[in-house]
């Protein structure tokens, strides 16, 4: 994937996360997807991320792939998010995999009755 492509993507959902409101002020887990074709690989990919800061967690695919998925703590800024996935893109190819995007949970706050 090309760093343009991940550069229009990233600006488009940044600006949807400021319009709804997300908190920008403050570090969230962020959530960084990759994709396997076999287990073994994506528990190499995943050994390399240590840290209080950083949690993964592997999965098997329906279609025989393994996701990767590696939740790092951190602000949502433009340059943070580009930075990872372009380390994370950068040790997933050389595996066989690539990367599958990046999400972060947006909590709505309960406003009172």
């Amino acid at each position: 994937m090309s760093t343009t492509f991940h550069e229009d993507v990233s600006s488009t959902v940044l600006r949807r996360m400021k319009e709804g409101g997300f908190d920008f002020a403050r570090a969230h887990p962020i959530e960084f997807y990759a994709i396997f074709p076999d287990e073994k690989r994506a528990r190499i990919a995943a050994s390399n991320f240590r840290g209080e800061s950083t949690n993964t967690q592997i999965s098997a695919r329906d279609d025989g792939g393994w996701n990767l998925q590696v939740s790092k703590v951190m602000y949502a800024t433009y340059d943070g998010i580009g930075d990872f996935e372009q380390d994370l893109e950068n040790l997933v190819e050389p595996l066989g995999g690539v990367v599958d995007g990046w999400g972060v949970t947006q909590e709505i706050e309960a406003h009172p009755a």
